[in-house]
């Protein structure tokens, strides 16, 4: 918790920031809703973007490792932030694809094998069948991640598994 001491008209205040305020992550995407390949992986439900499915699929796999890398508008911004003890994280989805916002122990792919091209999935991601992902983040939903303890947290979109972002909960400043 920050603390702002002010003085005015003989008064003495002391401003609390970042106890009620939250920070922020975007989850972004910029499927093309005009792309009618799109349907056939569940749509693209946005206003706006200009990347068709061939051209994601395009840009999944690096030419020169042959790693899973997936579309650059594919992603977490910021991808790294840091907290003081106590603040929430409000993550929003403003993409038009459905995405997770999961805390892993370790970085690894997600439960769509093409998307994850051989990577180790990330234990986290896994789900009984017909269960539904408390991580889902819907087109325009948010997200709130609180009572983080100190140390880095890890996420990732158990979809997209390149989509990646780590919280450092730091300790409180004097």
């Amino acid at each position: 918790m920050r603390t702002q001491k002010l003085l005015g008209a003989g008064l003495f205040v002391v401003l609390v920031v970042g106890v009620a305020a939250a920070e922020k992550i975007r989850i972004l995407d910029k499927c093309d809703p005009t792309d009618p390949t799109w349907a056939s992986v569940g749509g693209c439900l946005r206003e706006e973007g200009d990347v068709t499915l061939d051209e994601f699929n395009a840009l999944l796999v690096s030419p020169l490792s042959l790693a899973t890398v997936g579309h650059p508008s594919w992603r977490n911004e910021p991808s790294y932030l840091r907290i003081e003890p106590g603040e929430a994280v409000r993550v929003r989805n403003e993409g038009g694809r459905g995405h997770t916002f999961t805390e892993v122990a370790t970085f690894g792919g997600g439960r769509v094998p093409p998307l994850s091209r051989g990577l180790t999935p990330a234990p986290e991601c896994a789900l009984a069948p017909g269960a539904v992902d408390p991580t889902a983040v819907a087109p325009g939903a948010t997200l709130k991640v609180t009572e983080l303890g100190a140390g880095l947290h890890r996420f990732q979109c158990c979809i997209h598994p390149w989509m990646r972002a780590a919280i450092r909960v730091t300790a409180e400043a004097e």
